[in-house]
């Protein structure tokens, strides 16, 4: 993620050089730069969950969980001006063995960039891929449900220089939870904890979001599900409402916070955090879930590294609904998301909130007519280096199948895009 918003707010070992601080008196707007699906058989791609990540030209690189050449979905290149082009094309291998349907955004390291499918493989439980800027595509690792299954999250590089990262199921006993594993640049997978180790899954289950490793050295993540509170039922299997989580690099787990632990019923506090986290530079975390809050659309919550939560907003459908993805650190010194639904239109916002919880819708999807703009937006968007924002819908756009987009809020260029040695703590 070749961004400085790190630095900012979460004291990041930097991946740009010389930054300045360029106020604009441009005002807020949208601009559609990509609709999917606008070739025959949607061989560009279609619907994609994941954001982008800057590439050290420029351009931008994303993934489609759809279309492609094999309806298994895409690797993309895009430029700032809309031409977009199909880099890989998954399912391209008899059985799908190079993987199928990417749900996560990219890593960008090395000159290299990594990530996960969601399913495909050797055993049809999802991969570990690296991939260049010329296509070239290499299966790193294939799940097979030992070492976990359907990684919905991607990939974050460590002080050690190993890759880490989740798996939403995976085996531990009688139960199919996710874990946490380590993956060398060659392909060795070590898996570092499976979830719903402990009676009635209270150590936390279903982790769908990325890692984050802090300056102590360990990770911290969040669970979509399990905890000591329950907030639904699935038949006779009562469901959790999720839960942060730190992790050492050797796979010991502590659950800082289960959430739905006031409120009562209403979970106040949030539940099932999809997303991961980021670090502010007061050495706490922050992060978003999709249910729960005042008005049972969702939160975002500052946390401490012992589990001190605060709520600092609760979206109420107006202001936004049902947040999927993270939080980016901006330039600005606010944070920046999405939420999937809510906003004017119902149909998701981009927005931004600072420190403290002052919360501003700066865009409601769908105000164009037919939903040109898009409209689901379900991942954390990009600022580049130009100081604007980039990001994708999963659905609206000219076909239906998804955008990509570029917002302008009046922020400008603050970086001379020099990448240093990338590692992926804050």
């Amino acid at each position: 993620m070749w961004n400085l918003r790190l630095s900012k707010l979460a004291c990041s070992i930097l991946l740009f050089y010389a930054a300045t601080k360029i106020a604009s008196s441009e005002k807020v707007s949208l601009t559609t730069l990509y609709s999917f699906c606008s070739e025959t058989n949607c061989a560009d791609g279609s619907t994609p969950y994941a954001g982008l990540v800057q590439a050290s030209d420029g351009s931008f690189l994303g993934t489609t969980y759809l279309g492609g050449a094999n309806n298994g979905g895409t690797v993309f290149k895009i430029n700032a001006e809309g031409k977009l082009t199909t880099l890989y094309s998954f399912c391209s291998q008899t059985g799908c063995t190079d993987g199928n349907s990417p749900y996560a955004s990219l890593l960008h390291t090395n000159g290299d960039f990594y990530g996960t499918t969601e399913t495909g493989g050797a055993e049809g439980d999802g991969t570990v891929f690296e991939i260049g800027t010329a296509g070239a595509l290499t299966v790193l690792h294939s799940f097979d449900g030992s070492d976990g299954f359907n990684p919905y999250a991607g990939l974050i590089q460590a002080a050690d220089r190993n890759f880490y990262g989740t798996t939403g199921g995976g085996e531990s006993g009688p139960n199919v939870s996710g874990t946490v594993f380590k993956i060398t640049s060659k392909g060795k997978l070590i898996t570092l904890y499976s979830f719903c180790s402990q009676p009635n899954c209270t150590d936390g289950a279903n982790p769908w979001g990325v890692l984050v490793q802090a300056t102590d050295g360990n990770f911290y993540g969040t669970t979509g599900a399990g905890g000591t509170h329950v907030c639904k039922k699935r038949g006779e299997q009562k469901i959790g409402c999720g839960t942060v989580f730190k992790i050492t690099p050797k796979g010991k787990l502590t659950t800082l916070y289960n959430f739905c632990s006031h409120g009562g019923s209403n979970c106040t506090d949030g539940s099932e955090p999809l997303a991961g986290l980021v670090g502010g530079s007061d050495g706490s975390f922050y992060g978003t879930t999709s249910g729960g809050g005042a008005n049972a659309d969702g939160t975002i919550f500052k946390i401490t590294a012992k589990g001190k939560l605060t709520t600092l907003h609760s979206f109420d459908g107006a202001d936004g609904a049902i947040p999927y993805a993270g939080l980016l650190p901006a330039s600005d010194g606010n944070l920046y998301g999405t939420t999937k639904f809510g906003g004017a239109n119902n149909r998701g916002v981009v927005f931004k909130v600072t420190a403290v919880g002052k919360l501003t819708t700066l865009y409601s999807f769908c105000s164009q007519t037919n939903c040109a703009d898009g409209y689901f937006p379900q991942a954390t968007p990009l600022q580049a280096t130009n100081g604007r924002f980039y990001g994708t819908t999963s659905a609206g756009g000219n076909a239906e199948s998804g955008t990509v987009f570029r917002l302008s809020v009046g922020l400008g260029p603050e970086v001379e895009f020099k990448p240093l040695e990338p590692i992926r703590t804050f």
